[in-house]
């Protein structure tokens, strides 16, 4: 499993806009500070329970579960 990058200044920015939606894995996996790959990876993977959901074949996710669930790890 990837470890979780540190907190930049653009990732913190991210992380305090709380209840926005995120549609698509490049979004997704800004917040989360990993490569689109490893975002995809996590969403597929049902042992590592991340809140990344692919209602209608896109990938989505609400940025306030993502913080809560990176708080968690």
């Amino acid at each position: 499993m990837t470890s979780i990058p540190p907190l930049d200044q653009w990732r913190f920015d991210a992380l305090m806009e709380i209840d926005r939606k995120l549609w698509g894995l490049p979004a997704i996996a800004g917040v989360l500070g990993v490569s689109v790959d490893t975002a995809r990876r996590w969403a597929n993977d049902p042992d590592c329970s991340a809140p990344i959901t692919r209602p209608g074949g896109r990938y989505f996710a609400v940025r306030s579960e993502l913080v809560a669930w990176l708080r968690d790890r």
